[in-house]
């Protein structure tokens, strides 16, 4: 079969959409590697799932997103595609039994997180088989300088010579001209030996529009004329946790029905909200950007910003699910300017000084058993800080497991140390640059806000698109 011919049989679909044909027949003629840079809801995922499936033989693709995982796998085994993902979410004898159904080819797709190569017995067994495509979905994450770093997904280059260096296709929505050159660097490739596909971040049906609100009760006007105005299911997103239960209460008690999503929900409860939205029981969610990836939903009518994100990349990611059926859809964003001080303090935060990953990898070595037996309130007095919103300590945590510092989880007494700090996370002057990089990436959001121009052109020549045409989808148009 040809690749129109399994898109029917597979998936139903008629023709390709964009560039899907010419990414694909890039893999599958010209056996040649692919960077793709296509919107969200663009058709991604079509773009390594319909090779995997002509090549005949065993895909690997490795994700970020582990709410993600699951919802594609079960949307593949109904269409009757052979696919599993092993991920920390399912027991040891779920992965050994799903590992080893992919090396006796009973599974020819397979999705992994990329911590998943840290872990001795994968490793061992999946370098001794042959892996036809290697597809990196949320490609940006391989960049330092993209907007969701994994440190893991910069050693692709390492994994790519474990598995004897498979055709590999790296996909991703945002990607400036500096985070392509990342990521096929860490791809292990160079230019020449890599097709680039960038379809530009072209939505026409998305309307672009911002507001400047002052206080409480200019933004709820604005999000309630919003809600008054568009008919179906929307999102609102916030920074802060405690302003967005604060709206909810707002919204309740003007007899606005919604659920709310965020990191401290417990799993389940997120889990169920996710699936209510997806599936129509609810149509409108009030999140943090805990909320957004892997919500496939084709009638998302209007995406609303109540407080400014931190970069223009999280940004059009976060926009880019509403209106994937081709109808109109709004994008508002609604400034405030003490919004900006907390997006500053969120930035300032999320980068811990090295004297600070010093003092905590110092006391995880010869404090770890009390760390583990009293939990996060006794390593934070330890550290002698007291500030509520200061989450310095959930960043280096994280960061200290994204580096392979760490395995385990205080939460559930088990963290351990098993090897030393990375260079970066020791080095002052790359975590100011970093800090640095951080604050021009909300500069340049802030001044999408306040640009007089058509803002669509403003978000392509931030992407490296210049003599983009006036949109006239805009409030500046």
């Amino acid at each position: 079969m040809n690749s129109l011919e399994v898109l029917n049989k597979f998936f139903g679909y008629k023709s390709f959409l964009g560039v899907q044909e010419k990414v694909i027949n890039t893999i599958i003629n010209l056996k040649k590697h692919c960077l793709v840079i296509m919107p969200t809801g663009g058709g991604k995922s079509l773009c390594y799932q319909i090779p995997a499936l002509m090549l005949n033989g065993r895909t690997i693709v490795i994700s970020p997103l582990i709410a993600l995982m699951q919802d594609q796998v079960d949307t593949l085994k109904k269409r009757g595609i052979s696919a599993s993902f092993i991920n920390s979410t399912i027991s040891a004898e779920q992965k050994n039994e799903r590992l080893n159904n992919f090396i006796d080819g009973k599974i020819n797709l397979l999705y992994v997180t990329p911590e998943r190569f840290r872990k001795t017995d994968f490793i061992d067994k999946i370098k001794c088989i042959k892996i036809d495509l290697l597809a990196i979905d949320e490609a940006h994450c391989i960049s330092e300088w993209g907007h969701d770093f994994r440190p893991d997904y910069s050693r692709i280059a390492e994994f790519r010579k474990l598995l004897s260096n498979p055709l590999t296709i790296a996909l991703t929505a945002t990607a400036t001209k500096e985070v392509q050159r990342d990521i096929i660097e860490k791809l292990g490739l160079k230019e020449s030996e890599i097709e680039l596909f960038h379809t530009g971040i072209n939505r026409p049906n998305l309307r672009l529009e911002v507001a400047d609100v002052y206080d409480d009760k200019q933004t709820i006007t604005q999000i309630c004329k919003v809600l008054d105005t568009y008919n179906g299911s929307g999102i609102i997103y916030f920074s802060l946790i405690k302003k967005l239960e604060h709206f909810s209460e707002l919204l309740r008690a003007k007899g606005y029905k919604h659920k709310i999503y965020h990191g401290k929900l417990n799993a389940n409860e997120r889990k169920k909200t996710q699936r209510d939205f997806l599936n129509g029981n609810c149509n409108l969610i009030l999140a943090t950007n805990a909320f957004g990836m892997g919500i496939d939903k084709p009638d998302i009518r209007f995406v609303i910003h109540a407080e400014i994100p931190s970069s223009v990349e999280s940004y059009y990611q976060e926009i880019g699910r509403a209106g994937r059926d081709g109808k109109n859809s709004l994008c508002k964003l609604l400034y405030n300017q003490q919004d900006l001080y907390t997006q500053m303090e969120f930035i300032k935060w999320a980068n811990p000084s090295a004297d600070f990953y010093s003092r905590l990898y110092d006391l995880l070595i010869t404090d770890l058993t009390a760390i583990n037996n009293m939990g996060l309130d006794y390593l934070r007095e330890q550290l002698s800080f007291k500030d509520k919103y200061d989450f310095r300590l959930e960043t280096a945590l994280a960061m200290l497991d994204r580096f392979g510092v760490t395995e385990g989880e205080i939460e559930l007494k088990n963290l351990s140390v098993i090897t030393e700090l990375p260079p970066n996370l020791s080095d002052n002057d790359y975590i100011k640059n970093k800090l640095l990089e951080d604050n021009k990436k909300l500069l340049a959001m802030l001044q999408y806000f306040k640009t007089n121009n058509c803002r669509r052109i403003y978000i392509n020549k931030y992407f490296g698109f210049n003599d983009e045409p006036v949109c006239n989808n805009c409030d500046n148009d």
